[in-house]
């Protein structure tokens, strides 16, 4: 039956995300039910194509991404694939209404990923857009369930939220990017003249989208506000920790939020949760 293999396939997606990502992980098991595996999907899809252009080195990684990217279309077409991933994710773009637009400007990204190592103003917005804003858009229509009203009212707090998680992501892995990848997002930043004032000036950038995103939170549906509540704590955590943290000693260190202040994160967010205070 049909239903056993769409079971392997979202299965899949659940533990692509429990292996690659604690945080959301943890932010997924707090939306209602009914989301959870939703987004599973959507995450594993991401994940994977993500996987292609960072770590597949030796490999044609431009084939192999142009080849995933022709499978998802083909999924979404067909309403079906033999990839699991893509099996779950097409079902869930065809549930709720998932753009090809969204799908198609994230694909640009991880195209620019194939061999961009440094990025003016306008291709760093661009990839933003791409790796990080429309996956907030994919999530939130599954959020919104239908509603476009609703969609389009929080879209801009959902692209906010994205843009910050992305910019904290790419300032803990600052050191990383460039040994690994040779790569460096942020415009007019080198790793020789990485200093205290450069980071500052990032971190005002990541505080505005925060601040805008936040306000988007509060005005979530009561199934998805908890969960998502839950990463914007963690990830807000993990800014405050880099935030306090010389611009010399990121170049030095991954800085992480450790399992037991993830446990203290997770009831603080709970309690405000219930005291309706998010």
């Amino acid at each position: 039956m049909k239903k056993t293999f769409d079971d392997l396939a979202i299965r899949c997606s659940r533990l692509t995300t429990n292996v690659y990502s604690t945080s959301f992980s943890l932010g997924i098991r707090c939306l209602g039910k009914k989301l959870r595996n939703p987004i599973y999907s959507i995450y594993g899809f991401v994940r994977f194509a993500d996987e292609i252009v960072d770590s597949f080195h030796g490999y044609d990684r431009e084939t192999i991404l142009k080849k995933f990217k022709e499978d998802t279309y083909q999924a979404i077409e067909h309403g079906i694939s033999i990839h699991p991933i893509l099996n779950s994710f097409q079902e869930t773009v065809k549930k709720f209404g998932i753009e090809n637009s969204l799908i198609e400007n994230f694909f640009r990204s991880m195209e620019m990923d194939l061999d961009k190592k440094n990025y003016s103003v306008a291709e760093y917005d661009q990839y933003i857009v791409g790796s990080a804003e429309v996956v907030g858009l994919m999530c939130l229509k599954v959020f919104c369930a239908g509603d476009q009203g609703e969609y389009l009212r929080l879209r801009p707090y959902a692209m906010k939220l994205g843009a910050a998680f992305q910019k904290i992501n790419f300032l803990r892995d600052l050191k990383a990017d460039y040994a690994n990848l040779g790569r460096i997002y942020f415009p007019q930043v080198t790793i020789d003249r990485f200093d205290d004032q450069s980071k500052k000036t990032i971190e005002q950038e990541i505080l505005l989208d925060f601040s805008e995103a936040v306000k988007g939170i509060r005005q979530l549906p009561h199934s998805s506000r908890f969960g998502v509540y839950v990463a914007y704590v963690y990830y807000l955590a993990l800014f405050k920790k880099i935030r306090n943290t010389p611009s010399h000693l990121i170049l030095k260190n991954r800085i992480r939020i450790r399992n037991r202040q993830k446990a203290t994160l997770l009831a603080y967010s709970f309690l405000k949760h219930r005291l309706n205070r998010i």
